[in-house]
């Protein structure tokens, strides 16, 4: 199994590299209409037991992961506009049972999902990127809505 998000783990991205994500997001969010369909296929692959956490309409909450994924990106380094979408996201999560190991199959489906929508676009250096992103998302949501470990 893959390890679970540890918080000490979370280093900000600095704004060039902040650059490269966004760029990176809109070059997703250009193939969005199967983006999250993916996504989700990618996840339950790893972690079929989380399957049972998503509503039906997958298409419709992989639009609202896009969206949501895409309001983070744009202020990621500017905690004071994105802290509330951190608690109100992490406790969500937590309301649906979501626990801290659950991040880390999240993360693969993520990274799978970026690389089929950008191909050779998704360098080691980018992926390395949106890990450390990803990262610092999941970590904060984690704290902010006290999502447990087990």
């Amino acid at each position: 199994m893959i390890n679970p998000i540890k918080q000490e783990e979370n280093k900000p991205v600095n704004e060039a590299e902040l650059k490269q994500l966004q760029d990176s997001y809109s070059k997703l969010k250009d193939a969005a209409d199967k983006a999250p369909t993916y996504f989700y296929d990618a996840l339950f692959r790893r972690a079929p037991e989380l399957r049972q956490m998503f509503r039906e309409d997958l298409e419709g909450q992989g639009m609202k992961f896009m969206t949501t994924l895409g309001v983070i990106l744009a202020k990621l380094n500017d905690e004071s506009a994105v802290s509330t979408q951190f608690q109100e996201l992490g406790k969500t999560h937590a309301s649906l049972g979501v626990l801290t190991p659950h991040f880390a199959p999240m993360e693969e489906a993520l990274i799978d999902t970026l690389r089929n929508a950008l191909g050779k676009e998704m360098t080691p250096e980018l992926e390395g990127l949106w890990r450390a992103a990803f990262k610092e998302i999941a970590g904060k949501m984690i704290q902010r809505g006290k999502i447990p470990g087990k």
